[in-house]
Order: C-alpha cells, then structure tokens, then sequence
C-alpha cells in the first residue's frame, strides 16, 4: 500500500506557477479514479495546501468552509488560486478557488491561526467500541469483487478505513440508523509537518461521511441507480494528530431531505483526544420503483 501513500503525497505537492508573476497560484495532479472524478476530499486537501503556502509557518488551519461546484476530471491537473483576505496579529483568513479548463469545481475559504493559550474542554470519545485490529479490512470486504471501484476502495485508497458496525458497500446489515463510526489509518508514514497532517485529515474526512444518510434508509453504495455527491464540507481542527497513526471517526446523520442528507462528524485520537469536528452535507438520490405501465 506504500503507492498509495505515496500517490496522496504527490498530489499535495503543489507547484507554484504564479511566482513569475507575484501572484498565489498552484497547480496539481489529479489522482486516478474509477469513475474518471476527482475525490472531493483531494481537492479540499490540495485548496488547503495551496492556501498554507502563502501563510506564516507558526499558522495552522482551524477552520474551513468550502463549496464543490462541479466534478473535477482526473485526467487534467488543477489550478489553485489563493486570495489573500485578512492577516491579523493571530489569524489569517484565506480563500481558495479551485479551477478545471477556466471553471470553478471548488471554493473554499480557511482561517488559520497562531498558537494561543485557553480554555479547553471536549466531548469524550466513545468507549464502548471495538479495536480497529479485530474489524474487516476493506480489502477483505471487497477484494473478491470483479469491479474497478471495489478493487480501487480495496487496494488503491490512501487510507486503510474499517467501519463499525459494518461496511455499506454491498449491502447494510443489522439495525436501519442514522449513526457509524469508522477506524482510519493512511497506508504508510507521512512527514512529521503537522500542516500537512492537517490537509491529509480533510482528505481523509471525505471517505465516509455521508454513509450515516445511506445506513439509515438501508441503502448500499452497490444500489444500482443511487446518486451520491458532495454538496459541501466544513472542518474545524482542534488539536494535531498523526494520520498514520489509528484515528477514530464518528458521524451522525440528523436530518435528510429534498434529495440532500446532512452528516456531522468527530474524529478523535486512540487515546481519546477530539482532533477535529466535520460536517458535510450532500445530494443523495435513490431510484425509486419502477412507474406501472
């Protein structure tokens, strides 16, 4: 899996094509998929990466709020131009407009801040859940199916992701709610620069976020017909973590309508730390019954 570690971080190495001309614009690769669309979460990751660029070393992202206006292509690399907003003495605000052939597929504004002292307080981390050692790995849920996406989610994903209860790929078994929790681990070891740490934890949010709106209704990913897509997607990071290292993700699903499900979700440490918070909301549209002649 050391290719797919390695295919994330060539993606986040972005080059910086404005500096001829003073201005903050990046370029970066897209990563191969399946279906020919770029992974929401690659974008979000790389329009964070290009706005960290033009911000001070001692300022992280703690925030973002962005926007996926259009799918990307993954057989043309994407253009990242950064807006500087705001400098303060603590904070820096800055937007990112990710482009594809002169069109926006993303827009996203991020605030970073310096390090500050003061309150601190978090919701506890569930303790009643399995240890991601004893779940199914994707590869044993998938790996016998003959299909591009199943093999790509089974062998080619940056992130070894292990759901609890269980997957929503073929099928979804046992109680209908609104509520899952995955383990996830990239593949191998990233550099110890905790920004990039941070840009690969947006990345990674993106994998399963909306399936709380899919377990719910027992809808699987293999539902022949279903339609799913990013809509938008909020962070907030609280505190560093490793992304090799193990990283709890629960989500909750509080409400679908309209053709559009909201999940929010909260990923902590193995040991309990709250590192960041999510929240996404996306069009999911399953076929109804077929209409009576």
């Amino acid at each position: 899996m050391s290719g797919s570690i390695d295919g994330l971080l060539s993606t986040l190495r972005l080059t910086d094509t404005g500096a001829r001309t003073n201005e903050d614009i990046f370029t970066g690769p897209s990563q191969w998929m399946p279906l020919g669309r770029v992974f929401g979460g690659q974008v979000l990751a790389q329009s964070i990466v290009a706005a960290t660029h033009t911000v001070p070393d001692d300022r992280r992202i703690h925030s973002m709020h962005g926007y996926f206006l259009r799918p990307g292509d993954v057989q043309h690399p994407i253009t990242f131009s950064v807006d500087r907003i705001h400098d303060g003495r603590s904070f820096s605000t800055r937007r990112t407009q990710a482009f594809q052939h002169g069109e926006p597929i993303l827009s996203l504004i991020a605030s970073f801040q310096t390090h500050d002292d003061g309150l601190e307080h978090q919701l506890e981390m569930p303790d009643d859940l399995p240890d991601p050692e004893g779940l199914p790995t994707t590869a044993d849920i998938l790996g016998h199916v003959e299909h591009d996406v199943a093999r790509y989610w089974s062998s080619e994903r940056a992130f070894d992701v292990r759901h609890i209860p269980s997957p929503v790929y073929l099928t979804v078994d046992g109680e209908r709610m609104p509520r899952q929790a995955v383990w996830m681990k990239a593949f191998g070891r990233l550099p110890d620069d905790p920004r990039q740490h941070r840009a690969a934890l947006a990345y990674a949010s993106d994998y399963s976020i909306l399936e709380p709106v899919l377990r719910a209704h027992g809808v699987a990913w293999a539902t022949p017909g279903l339609k799913v897509a990013s809509l938008d997607h909020a962070m907030w990071w609280h505190r560093d973590a490793r992304v090799d290292e193990w990283l709890l993700f629960t989500m909750e699903s509080p409400s679908a309508s309209g053709g559009r499900g909201l999940s929010l979700g909260r990923i902590y440490t193995r040991e309990g730390m709250l590192v960041a918070s999510v929240a996404q909301e996306g069009m999911v549209r399953v076929p109804g019954p077929p209409t009576p002649a």
